[in-house]
């Protein structure tokens, strides 16, 4: 189950559902060129070799000390399931990423002051079937979630993944990565539908 949402957790060798939204609600990502620059940020810190800024400097590198398993990225907040397998190493890639973006945003459209209502929360997840269902509730977070571009689903169905998203925690949990996984969240979608809707009838009845 997961914990409460807390902050101060921080245990090596396990699984968080992490997520953040705008200020006040507003969005973080307004063009496509945004979500592609905060995805770019994982690959900043988590490629396989350390990445150089246009100035020769070496950014952090976290790769092996944290992953990320799944993500969603939506129009005010994004959600992220991370693996920290060492202590403090997820605080820190959090804050690397949140504050770079920050300073994108604020630059790109003449803005100031903080662009995140918080600083990021986090849950710790303490079993695989959550970790599992976790995962399924972020890919579902669009209206349009299967041909949604900025969550990790389409690496789940097949695509080749990123070298800095790491899925095989998640996807070795089920028989098939494609088709099982698909169904797997296909299932709940046509459910949830089944009971919103008798729920809208019984209120109308």
């Amino acid at each position: 189950m997961p914990s409460p949402n807390v902050y101060k957790v921080d245990i090596a060798e396990t699984f968080y559902h992490v997520y953040a939204r705008g200020a006040s609600k507003q969005k973080i990502f307004i063009e496509s060129s945004d979500y592609y620059y905060f995805l770019g940020l994982f690959q900043r810190y988590l490629s396989l070799k350390p990445k150089l800024s246009k100035t020769g400097i070496i950014y952090p590198h976290y790769r092996g000390s944290v992953e990320i398993l799944c993500y969603c990225l939506m129009s005010n907040h994004f959600h992220l399931v991370i693996y920290q397998k060492d202590q403090g190493v997820m605080k820190k890639l959090m804050h690397s990423i949140m504050t770079s973006y920050s300073r994108y945003f604020n630059i790109k459209y003449k803005r100031s002051g903080p662009l995140f209502e918080t600083r990021y929360k986090a849950s710790r997840i303490d079993k695989d079937n959550y970790l599992t269902h976790i995962s399924r509730y972020i890919h579902l977070n669009p209206h349009l979630w299967r041909n949604y571009r900025y969550s990790s689903l389409k690496y789940y169905l097949g695509d080749k993944s990123p070298d800095w998203l790491q899925t095989e925690k998640v996807t070795e949990l089920f028989d098939g990565v494609g088709d099982d996984y698909l169904k797997f969240v296909s299932d709940y979608q046509e459910n949830k539908q089944m009971i919103d809707q008798l729920k809208h009838e019984l209120a109308n009845g």
